[in-house]
């Protein structure tokens, strides 16, 4: 018996091992089966807040209808007791008296069970913020030592490579080489087109829209009863407006 009580501890103990070194090995694995633990907690948290808001709904039912019916006892022991029912007006009065007592009651079962909600809504909402902020900073983490490792590796692997002058060197040499014949290419084709464009004819071209455009402007105004001075300089046109004077 006390044999298989130490096997016993000595598997757990294995599987213990065991199981730390993966999570070791694997810490992504274990903050996910963290996040996961805690959106099912909040699954079944939220469950049970959805069941207190419907107690409180239910209540909120109770009341309003209750209230109703304390009116109506109210309107109906005043018209018995006037004429002359008075029996009729007690017993309705006592089912008011009643009535009441019960109103009473579930309006303090509402105001509690409202209570109750809000407050294990804002330690739900905490908690979240809380869980959030964990897990960013835990992910900070993750970002600062993978980089630490990725430096450690790279560094590791610059100290087991032995680098010649010549290696680097041909190679970027090699790259101004194409380089520079691209640059060359590239240079004599802009001066090819540049020199086959004739730049006398695009010149003409210029001064003949510009002379229609303003001819085009100088008809435009003529319709318009618009003067033109001279066409030639700027801030020749000008309107004629009222009656013309004439000179004698």
């Amino acid at each position: 018996m006390a044999l298989m009580s130490r096997v016993g501890r000595l598997i757990r103990g294995f599987l213990g091992l065991f199981i730390s070194g993966i999570e070791q090995a694997n810490p992504e694995a274990l903050l996910e089966a963290a996040r996961e633990e805690f959106r099912e907690k909040m699954v079944r948290y939220n469950q049970a807040l959805a069941q207190l808001a419907g107690i409180a709904e239910r209540l909120k039912i109770q009341v309003r209808t209750k209230t109703q019916k304390a009116r109506e006892l109210e309107t109906r022991i005043v018209a018995n007791h006037s004429a002359g029912n008075l029996e009729l007006a007690g017993a309705l009065a006592r089912e008011l008296q009643e009535l009441k007592l019960d109103l009473t009651h579930d309006v303090e079962e509402l105001k509690e069970t409202e209570s109750a909600y809000e407050i294990n809504v804002r330690n739900a909402k905490l908690a979240q913020k809380e869980f959030q902020e964990k897990m960013q900073r835990i992910d900070r983490q993750f970002s600062q030592v993978k980089m630490k490792e990725a430096q450690a590796e790279a560094t590791a692997a610059l100290q087991g490579v032995a680098f010649k002058v010549g290696d680097t060197g041909d190679t970027m040499k090699e790259v101004d080489e194409i380089l520079s014949k691209r640059y060359e290419r590239a240079a004599g084709k802009a001066r090819v087109a540049n020199d086959l464009t004739d730049v006398t004819r695009i010149q003409e071209k210029e001064a003949e829209t510009k002379a229609l455009e303003q001819q085009a402007l100088a008809d435009f105004l003529a319709g318009q009863g618009t003067q033109v001075e001279s066409s030639a300089t700027p801030g020749a046109i000008r309107k004629e407006i009222g009656p013309q004077e004439t000179t004698s």
